[in-house]
């Protein structure tokens, strides 16, 4: 089991950035590929962002690509997810997810998940 715990959401204008966080305890948080959601109000959620156990490998999705930045800290167990250029758009809620195996744009495979963060872009 790998117990995920979302941290650092919040209000933002948009424009202006924020850096989520999650913290991982249970099994080896360095074996998983750790993944980034979001879940909009009557929309499905989507993978945003994704990282390989070593941080060589990410997946992006196109709209984040150039203002959102995933990375780990294995050894404090923690993936963070920098946004920065925040739009409207962007309101969600944010979840993290931990996965075996590769890094890419398939959302379906992750087994573990956080709690969720809620970010919200002002105009």
């Amino acid at each position: 089991q790998v117990q995920l715990v979302e941290s650092g959401g919040g209000l933002v204008q948009a424009g202006g950035s924020l850096r989520l966080s999650c913290a991982a305890s249970g099994r080896a948080f360095s074996n998983y590929v750790m993944g980034w959601f979001r879940q909009a109000p009557n929309k499905e959620r989507e993978l945003v962002a994704a990282i390989s156990w070593s941080g060589r490998s990410t997946y992006y999705t196109d709209s984040v690509k150039g203002r959102f930045t995933i990375g780990r800290d294995n050894a404090k167990n923690t993936v963070y997810l920098q946004m920065n250029s925040l739009k409207r758009e962007d309101t969600a809620v944010y979840y993290c997810a931990a996965k075996k195996g590769l890094v890419n744009g398939e959302s379906s495979e992750y087994e573990y998940w956080g709690q969720g963060t809620q970010v919200t872009v002002s105009s």
